[in-house]
């Protein structure tokens, strides 16, 4: 199989590949580093990173996947239990770090290699498949602990092909985002897509609209985020006509992993003239649909399946739904390249996954629009609401009610009622919590925009919204 990242030894050595602050890596150097750092841990079996937001991280991951050996990338905020869960579980043989990080007690026993970003030495000659892992990324599911989804060299480089016919995404981008690398998607897109095309990213380490605002000033074209991150790219606009002018000079700006609310969406076009395209996709499944760079970037929409993934809505018997209007929610399920393989060690959770003939069963909901574009409505566990014989998705009502003025943050669950089978719930965060809008006033503005059988029946008024480190709203959290 040729290599995921043609630039380290075929492209111009002399452009930056990756930065991080004051420290950077040119293609010469991040080919030198990560061929030193491969041939040291090449034949070692799954290796565990400890994934800090810096070089090091990078260099690791990537170096595991030049020696073809499958990277499991640790979130250094996890709790003991669950990181002794995830090495007992995926047994990696060593964990890389960067020299001077301090690592979680669990890790203490394994063995150690420290990241250096300066070393060189001689690149072993990949022998990897394209079905072979490239990485165990840990996701959590409803109940029990983390699951590790085995993610294939081939889905990757099929994720990172798709994004890049879609996005346009050449090696001339400069991508600049402060995603955590943990995760699909600032692990895999934010640092494996650019290396991929031989173009540069600029972490942030940490997000900040100054900083966002520098680098796209200084260079970069692209911006990764997810909806939280907008969302205070949005406040800020109106104090600050520096940071519109500089995302105004951005080639396209993505925002993933939860949807972006329309009125968030609405304020950054209407300040900037840009408007953010949305993707969607999963730990188990990478990329499945986004907005095109050149198609129609239609707010609350998360676009168009990429090319060679295959995507079905279907009722709740599994009965695929066959006319797109728009209206008809049902749970979306994929096929295709971009899968990943096996919950490691899960043979029923993975047998589970699929249908008979290959279907992921995704477990969000959504509609379809005639001409193909894809509305997320929920998640079938917690954003789907049967209520009064109509299946009603939270995300739309959350958008209604973040239109209004009043409301800074939203969420929307639903709870058992003993006429209406569940009745609609809003939890939010008012723009003043001194003067919080009243609860008819908010359930007769959602009735207006959308129809009266879902406007919240409750509303409960909270300081913030539970998130986790990706900035999506916890709702198993939020009970009455």
């Amino acid at each position: 199989m040729s290599s995921l990242f043609p630039a380290l030894t075929a492209g111009p050595a002399g452009r930056v590949a990756l930065s991080f602050g004051e420290r950077s890596l040119t293609y010469g150097e991040l080919g030198a580093v990560t061929g030193a750092l491969a041939a040291r841990i090449a034949g070692r079996g799954r290796v565990a990173v400890w994934a800090t937001p810096t070089l090091e991280t990078a260099v690791a991951v990537v170096a595991a996947l030049e020696a073809g050996i499958a990277a499991v990338p640790l979130n250094p905020k996890s709790g003991e239990k669950e990181l002794g869960h995830i090495l007992s579980d995926s047994a990696p043989s060593v964990v890389l770090a960067a020299p001077g990080d301090e690592l979680a007690l669990p890790l203490r026993e394994l063995e150690r290699v420290d990241v250096h970003v300066r070393a060189a030495g001689p690149r072993p000659q990949e022998q990897a498949a394209e079905g072979d892992p490239a990485l165990v990324v840990y996701t959590s599911g409803t109940t029990g602990p983390p699951k590790g989804a085995v993610i294939p060299r081939r889905a990757v480089a099929h994720t990172l092909d798709a994004l890049a016919d879609a996005w346009q995404w050449t090696g001339e981008d400069v991508l600049v985002h402060g995603l955590p690398l943990f995760h699909v998607h600032g692990l895999v897109l934010g640092i494996l897509g650019p290396l991929r095309r031989g173009g540069s990213v600029r972490h942030l380490g940490r997000f900040g609209t100054e900083g966002v605002a520098r680098e796209l000033n200084e260079g970069a074209t692209m911006m990764f985020g997810v909806p939280t991150m907008y969302h205070r790219i949005a406040q800020a606009l109106p104090e600050d006509p520096g940071l519109a002018q500089a995302l105004g000079k951005a080639r396209l700006l993505v925002s993933g992993s939860a949807a972006l609310p329309v009125h968030d969406h609405e304020r950054i076009t209407a300040a900037t003239g840009q408007r953010v395209v949305e993707r969607y996709g999963m730990t188990e499944t990478l990329m499945n649909t986004s907005v095109r760079a050149d198609g129609e970037a239609r707010a609350g929409t998360v676009g168009v399946p990429l090319p060679g993934v295959e995507l079905r809505l279907v009722e709740e018997d599994g009965t695929p739904i066959t006319s797109y209007d728009g209206e008809t929610v049902g749970e979306i399920q994929v096929r295709g390249p971009n899968l990943f393989t096996e919950y490691l060690n899960r043979p029923d959770a993975t047998a589970a996954a699929f249908t008979a003939d290959g279907w992921f069963r995704t477990g969000d909901m959504a509609v379809r629009e005639a001409d193909g574009y894809v509305r997320i409505v929920g998640r079938k566990a917690t954003d789907l609401i049967k209520s009064g014989g109509y299946k009603i998705g939270a995300g739309e009502i959350e958008n209604a009610l973040l239109e209004h003025p009043g409301v800074r943050e939203a969420a929307v669950t639903g709870e058992p009622d003993p006429d209406l089978g569940e009745r609609i719930v809003a939890w939010i965060v008012p723009a003043d919590p001194q003067s919080p809008p009243g609860d008819e006033e908010l359930a007769d503005h959602v009735a207006a925009r959308l129809a009266p059988h879902k406007r919240p029946r409750r509303v409960h008024h909270l300081d913030a919204l539970p998130r986790n480190d990706m900035g999506k709203i916890m709702k198993r959290a939020l009970t009455s």
